[in-house]
């Protein structure tokens, strides 16, 4: 089965070859960084309205842990072009977080459509370092399609903990790989190679749920949901929050 994969990764490879070259050159993600956001801001519109009920339901419990002031301080993780601001109940402190600068416009946007939020800062850096972020101060950190494409998903599960406070809520929802011997996570490991550049850095053969469970939180809820764009070769997502 190895076999069979390296080929066919080589076949693919030579497929797409023009992108690997400008890869090796140091000439693709720059491009990649600036076309990425706009794909994200359709397919993200796509994935709400597929999802828009779950979400409501997950991000409903946020409103729960606005303390005397009525207010949550709520870090998004990867914000993109902040798809998930809608969902988000009034009162909500808004820190975002990305490595990609060019998703600062699609934020202004995203913040000027709602109003029932207030907006702290935009913060350019990879969720595997948040230094710029104190130890608790979050009472909530969102995360939606990130823990794929960063480079240790272990230590931004660190990170994550360390900027909550006790008590504090992580929510997420994920993709993983397709199960073990199956033909479709063949397929994820064939396309990998090409598709992380396509993708800026998204994985599609990791195992998050093992990371979310290994991670030291005190609870952890999770539901898994088949994939919401058939047509594209990630594999199962996974729902639910985790308590610090």
């Amino acid at each position: 089965m190895d076999a069979l994969v390296r080929l066919l990764q080589l076949l693919v490879l030579l497929l797409t070859l023009p992108l690997h070259l400008m890869a090796l050159l140091g000439l693709w993600e720059p491009l990649c960084k600036s076309y990425f956001p706009y794909v994200m801001d359709v397919l993200t519109a796509k994935n709400n309205r597929k999802i828009e009920s779950k979400k409501r339901e997950l991000f409903s419990q946020i409103k729960g842990l606005a303390g005397a002031s009525g207010k949550v301080a709520l870090l998004e993780l990867g914000s993109g072009t902040g798809a998930n601001f809608q969902f988000y109940p009034a009162g909500c402190r808004i820190t975002c977080l990305d490595p990609n600068p060019h998703f600062q416009t699609f934020l202004t946007k995203s913040m000027a459509e709602n109003r029932h939020l207030e907006y702290e800062r935009f913060v350019v850096a990879f969720g595997e370092d948040m230094k710029e972020l104190a130890d608790g101060s979050m009472d909530v950190v969102v995360s939606t399609l990130v823990l794929c494409s960063v480079q240790s998903p272990k230590r931004v599960l660190q990170e994550v903990q360390r900027v909550l406070r006790p008590g504090g809520l992580f929510f997420f929802w994920e993709h993983m790989a397709e199960p073990q011997g199956s033909w479709a996570l063949l397929w994820q490991q064939v396309l990998e190679p090409t598709w992380k550049h396509i993708a800026d850095g998204c994985c599609l053969t990791r195992e998050t749920r093992k990371d979310l469970e290994s991670a030291k939180f005190s609870e952890l809820q999770m539901e898994q949901h088949p994939p919401l764009l058939k047509w594209l070769p990630v594999g199962p997502h996974i729902m639910g929050k985790a308590v610090k």
